[in-house]
């Protein structure tokens, strides 16, 4: 196995394991929390589950472009990158933002802690984290490379 071959591998796995941000909340969020919480107005429950099924789309998308798109290329790294920044970036802005619009990062009794840090804060602070990593490899170690079969 090359070295590109297994930078390339490299970067797979960890886009894959950054595509887990589009199934988690899935998972969380379509519960007596959220999705069938009966104080939230049904209108904004209707939101909820129209952004987990785009989110469910997304993480499939991703997982196509990562994994079983043909011909490889490069660029469908990049694409999967970028749309993962996206969506992590989304995540921010509402995290920032909560002061505007009166936000809870933390439900009390439903969120946990790790090391001090709100499950969401911790998570998507690590997923970031790999995902700069990645954007760093793809810039310096694959940028100027065009694979058009497996790698």
């Amino acid at each position: 196995m090359t070295t590109h071959t297994r930078t390339v591998l490299a970067v797979k796995v960890a886009l894959t394991i950054t595509v887990l941000e589009f199934f988690g909340p899935i998972g969380r969020d379509f519960s007596h929390s959220h999705a069938f919480n009966p104080e939230w107005v049904g209108h904004a429950r209707v939101h909820l589950v129209w952004l987990l099924g785009f989110m469910f789309f997304s993480g499939i998308a991703n997982l196509y472009l990562i994994w079983f798109r043909r011909p490889f290329e490069i660029r469908n790294l990049w694409l999967s990158a970028a749309w993962q920044c996206c969506n992590l970036g989304g995540f921010w802005v509402a995290y920032f933002l909560t002061p505007v619009y009166d936000g809870l990062i933390t439900v009390p009794g439903i969120h946990v802690h790790i090391f001090g840090y709100d499950e969401n804060v911790f998570v998507f602070s690590l997923l970031s984290l790999v995902i700069a990593g990645v954007l760093y490899v793809l810039r310096t170690r694959l940028s100027t490379t065009v694979s058009h079969g497996q790698p």
